[in-house]
């Protein structure tokens, strides 16, 4: 299962219309996942063209986005992988910690709200945990390039996780 992974898309400021780099993986994915600040509901509808869409509500969204289906938080299984997902995940220091108390049953956790990829396993004692953060594809800040991600998922395996530039 391919999925496609977006957050901070920030429309209409910074997303008029889905940007034709971003369309490109869209039309490969089976899943959406948008990690919140969409900013209006019209980017989802856009994006459910393409796949069915999970969303989680930022903190820039607009009352349309809650309306749409958006929640502050989601857990959903994805081909036997248990994915949670959540806007802000705080500050960096003991994020890895605290996404793992947050949400103990999940073996990933998709994140936005920092515009910075990331794509971190938990050494140790919680092996197979997982934290993704696709940075944004349209408002890439201090970054040097838009991003987004794509997670390979096959039997509960997350196979593959990838940070890819858009911009």
């Amino acid at each position: 299962m391919r999925v496609v992974v977006l957050s901070d898309t920030h429309a209409p400021r910074r997303w008029r219309a889905c940007p034709p780099a971003v369309a490109g993986y869209l039309r490969q994915a089976d899943l959406i996942l948008h990690a919140g600040d969409v900013c209006t509901a019209s980017v989802l509808t856009e994006l459910a063209e393409y796949a069915p869409v999970t969303a989680v509500v930022g903190n820039n969204d607009d009352a349309s986005v809650p309306w749409w289906g958006a929640a502050p938080t989601a857990e959903l299984d994805v081909d036997g992988l248990r994915v949670a997902m959540v806007h802000d995940s705080g500050t960096a220091a003991g994020r890895m910690a605290r996404l793992r108390r947050r949400f103990p049953q999940a073996d990933l956790v998709v994140f936005g709200h920092s515009h910075i990829p990331l794509d971190e396993s938990a050494p140790g004692s919680a092996p197979g945990f997982r934290i993704f953060n696709p940075g944004s594809p349209t408002d890439r800040r201090r970054q040097p390039r838009g991003t987004l991600g794509v997670l390979e998922i096959n039997s509960g395996h997350l196979v593959e996780a990838s940070i890819i530039p858009v911009t």
